[in-house]
């Protein structure tokens, strides 16, 4: 697989809004442990193979349990996830699926048991954005796995964090 289009070489404006919306979300309040199992979950679903790599590798870097990582795709089964990050997981499968069904009132209710409105819609904001990155990295071939935790520079948007660049000639992000 070879990569189509290094977006961030030909539209860096786009990118800088992008990144824009991601650095809003690394800094609205949401625990960084749920916003990468938020990450990953819209990225198995998405089949987004750069971005589960980097999401993995972000969530363990964070100290993420690996039973919690391997059960992430089987979430409603297992026992690991509290009731907020269940919550969260199941707006961001709705979400991620809107096509498919839309957003269910009883899932609104149930998501708003746990989330104030700013968080919910700091987290819709969360899921918008990573949905928005699988579309680029799925869309343009970004290949995965020369990701490395760090990379992000915590999300600042520096000269370092745009030197970065995978092996596909992609910018890092997300």
């Amino acid at each position: 697989m070879k990569p189509r289009i290094q977006y961030g070489k030909v539209a860096p404006e786009g990118m800088k809004a992008m990144r824009g919306l991601e650095n809003y979300v690394r800094q609205c309040g949401l625990e960084g442990s749920m916003l990468e199992l938020v990450k990953l979950r819209a990225s198995q679903i998405n089949g987004c193979a750069y971005c589960i790599d980097m999401h993995t590798k972000d969530a363990r870097a964070q100290g993420e349990q690996e039973q919690r990582l391997y059960a992430l795709v089987a979430w409603q089964e297992t026992p690991f996830f509290n009731e907020r990050e269940r919550a969260a997981l199941a707006w961001t499968e709705a979400v991620t699926k809107v096509g498919e069904g839309h957003v269910a009132d009883s899932l609104y209710e149930n998501a708003r048991r746990y989330f104030s409105e700013k968080e919910l819609v700091d987290l819709t904001f969360a899921i918008v954005a990573i949905n928005g990155w699988n579309r680029l990295a799925i869309s343009f071939r970004t290949i995965p796995g020369s990701y490395n935790p760090g990379q992000q520079k915590d999300g600042k948007d520096n000269a370092d964090a745009q030197a970065s660049r995978n092996e596909g000639g992609q910018e890092a992000r997300v």
